[in-house]
């Protein structure tokens, strides 16, 4: 074809023109300013026709395999057949030249081009029905069935949840010298690196999870969960979708933190998780509960707590301070951590009980 589209590994699709357009250009006298105005002509309307400069006469020279988007010139299957009868009696083997017959193609199409074949003296034929396979690495025209959906989507019709988490279609990749930010955590004694990649603009484009002890199971799963994230995030996928999926999830390593803005974690996952939307979306998540409702309560620093209870004359006071959430489940209403509340715990998000006031 003279315009193609080429199918990604990753997704999506790139559009080529055929290069051997421009060396038929020159090769029929056209100066390299025509050939470039007659290329960017097919590369916007997927066909030579009507381009200019273009003689009536070399049109025939630019029929392809495949008829253009929309219709237009375009070799019949028997050029094909006829083509490999050329150069049949010179060969002693048989050719391997696939015979390109469009979608519309019949059934007697396709019997017609075998017998003519044989009449020609052929001694093999291989033929190709576009668009007869679920998938086919090239192609002359989008998928009109793909596109109707997309427009279906548009309208309503389809999965708008799906059409709106993943507004882009395509990757954008990161630039390959990007500003970048290094973090290290440290929880429960358990140390780390999180290494996130910007964007020009400052938006967060990749991140990187290194445990201290690699090789561990740990930092396996660090590393797929990093990847997943990046990829999510050059695709179109919000930050705060992966953070306030992450937070407050609860497993071992979990307690004390090496950050004064974080004192407290339920899990490794819930301290990258506070980091990363305490840095990139909001300081409410480095709250114990923060990150999802604007009126909760403002959190009080540390530094003004504890000297208060400094003064307290109580036996709790002249104790080591603990934290109040640590060792509290999560409420079962919305999953944030819990505290306590006489012999029972509160929800400070949303206020929901374990039952017993």
């Amino acid at each position: 074809a003279l315009v193609k589209y080429k199918k990604l590994v990753g997704g999506g699709l790139i559009k080529i023109v055929n290069n051997t357009v421009p060396q038929a250009l020159m090769r029929l006298g056209y100066t390299p300013e025509q050939s470039s105005e007659i290329v960017s002509y097919i590369d916007k309307n997927g066909k030579i026709e009507g381009a200019p400069y273009v003689k009536e006469e070399h049109l025939a020279v630019f029929d392809c395999s495949l008829a253009p988007e929309g219709g237009g010139r375009s070799i019949r299957w028997t050029g094909h057949v006829k083509m490999m009868a050329a150069a049949q009696p010179f060969l002693s083997g048989a050719i391997s030249k696939t015979i390109n017959m469009p979608e519309e193609s019949s059934v007697e199409d396709i019997m017609n081009a075998y017998i003519e074949s044989w009449r020609l003296g052929l001694k093999a034929v291989a033929i190709y029905r576009d668009n007869s396979k679920r998938s086919q690495p090239l192609s002359a025209a989008k998928d009109a069935r793909k596109e109707d959906k997309k427009t279906k989507a548009a309208a309503g019709a389809g999965e708008p949840v799906q059409r709106e988490l993943f507004q882009r279609a395509q990757r954008e990749k990161m630039p390959y010298e990007r500003a970048s930010v290094t973090h290290k955590f440290s929880v429960s004694g358990h140390e780390g690196y999180i290494t996130v990649g910007m964007y020009d603009d400052g938006r967060p484009g990749e991140v990187f999870i290194k445990m201290a002890k690699e090789g561990s199971t740990l930092s396996g799963v660090m590393d797929g969960l990093a990847l997943t994230i990046s990829l999510g995030l050059q695709y179109g996928v919000p930050l705060k979708v992966f953070v306030d999926k992450l937070l407050n999830t609860r497993f071992e390593p979990s307690g004390i933190t090496a950050n004064p803005n974080i004192r407290f974690v339920s899990s490794v996952l819930d301290y990258i998780a506070r980091w990363l939307g305490g840095r990139f979306i909001s300081s409410d998540y480095l709250k114990l509960n923060g990150g999802t409702h604007a009126d909760a309560g403002p959190a009080v620093p540390a530094q003004v707590i504890l000297p208060a209870l400094a003064s307290v004359p109580t036996a709790a006071a002249s104790s080591k301070p603990t934290n109040a959430h640590e060792g509290a489940p999560t409420c079962s209403e919305c999953g944030m951590l819990m505290v306590p509340n006489g012999a029972c715990y509160k929800c400070e998000n949303c206020g929901s009980t374990s039952g017993c006031s």
